[in-house]
């Protein structure tokens, strides 16, 4: 299963072309998960109600599913401290719940956030 991450869902949704945003259209829906904390991000990028109502509509072409839980976020904090103890600051927690949930579950990370890479070489977490 492939994990799309918000910085190429925006992308996406703005029509702009990346490298990554068509890999995404490249993937029948079925293959795709969107977490739960990525459809909180960018539905509170919406300008109004309806505007999150169409962004809703397009993202729920794909499966949403929860990613943390109490044993992820058990999980997700031991990754944190692993990175810390390394001298990697990660900036923003729901970077590490979702790459925490792609470990956990086997699935392949498709990004454009730099943030991710310390992630892949240090913990295993796969990027597309």
């Amino acid at each position: 299963m492939i994990v799309i991450d918000s910085s190429v869902l925006i992308d996406w949704l703005r029509k702009t072309k990346t490298p990554q945003t068509d890999q995404l259209v490249g993937f029948p829906p079925r293959d795709v998960l969107i977490g739960d904390v990525v459809l909180l991000e960018i539905l509170q990028g919406a300008v109004d109600d309806r505007h999150a109502r169409n962004l809703e509509i397009r993202l729920r072409r794909y499966d949403i599913v929860a990613m943390l839980n109490g044993d992820l976020a058990a999980r997700t904090a031991s990754n944190y401290r692993h990175l810390r103890r390394l001298g990697i600051t990660i900036r923003k927690t729901l970077d590490l719940v979702i790459a925490t949930y792609c470990i956990e579950n086997d699935c392949v990370l498709l990004q454009r956030d730099r943030d991710f890479a310390p992630m892949a070489e240090h913990l295993g977490l796969r990027l597309a």
